[in-house]
């Protein structure tokens, strides 16, 4: 019995290690506690980005159509909204004034020679074989009167020019719209042909949005883009027509979009524009399941009941809150909301109750 005693405790000592090993592995814990979302198929605007500048849609140059006369007067400068032939300057006009008058006169004298020459040339007509004139004397009379004639025509021609010269001295708008640019300054003499005053017709502004060939091809007349101008305000835009060529140094074309009346842009402002090319069905999920790493972007799948797998996926565009998958997810899969960053391929995760799409 004391030999019992003391092999017992021996034989517990070399039997320890088996029922350790014998023992089954404990249970693979759980990573994190997920939940997961399914895609939701969605129809969302198809469309293409783009930049440009705001130009005018037309600028009208205002030039002095007279020259070697002051300026006397400015009644517009930059930013005025004017109406067509309203009044911008006007040009010191004393000497065409005087030049005028003078015309003015020699007409009148014109007239009173024709009238001496008609009566005589009435004579002459009337006498004509009767022996009282000679046939020298009314050639002459008669061809005093068309002389007489054609002096008074060009004096009226030369009284014309006068009044076109005065009223050349008032310049006026050509069109509708904003003057945009002012070079005239009173006192100074302007030139023929010098200009003196810029203006963006109707006052009307268009996106010239640049686009490369491919992106050309997909585009047509009518279709809208929505801008974001640099002054941190939107506007809707519409296409008006294509640039037939492109620029050879950048290979890319303009597109024209005509901007409404009330927006707030100015020329030369740059925006950023989606074009509206139509509608596609689209998977989106929410961004916060997208990963980005080693340049590529990622999401994690739950895979079986509790296991998630990493997938390389294709994005689209970002609307709100969503982001458009493009490949590499189906529709019926589950994936990790968030958390994504401290999982990786293979993991074990706790998955709560999926959230609603």
């Amino acid at each position: 019995m004391k030999q019992a005693r003391y092999w017992l405790p021996l034989v517990c000592m070399l039997l320890a290690p088996l029922t350790v090993a014998a023992q089954p592995n404990q249970e693979e814990k759980a990573v994190l506690t997920v939940t997961t979302v399914r895609p939701v198929a969605e129809q969302w605007p198809e469309t293409l980005l783009a930049s440009g500048g705001i130009h005018a849609w037309q600028e009208a140059i205002v030039a002095a159509e007279i020259g070697g006369l002051a300026i006397t007067s400015l009644s517009v400068d930059v930013g005025s909204v004017v109406k067509r032939d309203q009044e911008l300057a006007r040009l010191s006009d004393a000497t065409v004034k005087a030049t005028h008058a003078l015309q003015k006169a020699n007409v009148a004298r014109a007239q009173a020679g024709l009238a001496l020459a008609k009566a005589n040339g009435e004579r002459a007509r009337a006498v004509t074989g009767s022996g009282a004139l000679s046939e020298q004397q009314i050639t002459q009379y008669l061809i005093g009167e068309e002389s007489a004639r054609a002096d008074l025509a060009a004096a009226k021609a030369s009284l014309e020019l006068e009044e076109a010269r005065l009223r050349q001295t008032r310049i006026l708008a050509a069109d509708d719209g904003v003057i945009s640019a002012r070079n005239a300054t009173l006192g100074a003499v302007a030139q023929v042909g010098g200009e003196l005053f810029r203006l963006v017709r109707q006052g009307r502004l268009e996106w010239r949005a640049e686009l490369t060939a491919a992106q050309l091809t997909r585009i047509r007349a009518g279709q809208k883009a929505t801008l974001s101008l640099s002054n941190g305000k939107s506007a809707l835009a519409i296409l008006r027509q294509i640039a037939p060529t492109q620029d050879p140094n950048t290979r890319k074309g303009l597109a024209y979009f005509d901007l409404p009346a009330e927006v707030e842009a100015q020329a030369g402002m740059f925006a950023q524009g989606e074009i509206l090319l139509g509608e596609e069905r689209v998977l989106t999920l929410p961004q916060s399941t997208i990963l980005n790493a080693d340049g590529f972007t990622y999401l994690f799948e739950l895979v079986g009941p509790d296991r998630v797998t990493r997938r390389k996926v294709t994005t689209g565009q970002r609307r709100g809150e969503r982001i458009a998958i493009l490949a590499g997810v189906e529709e019926q899969a589950q994936i990790v909301t968030s958390g994504g960053a401290f999982l990786k391929d293979g993991d074990r995760v706790l998955v709560k109750e999926s959230a609603k799409p």
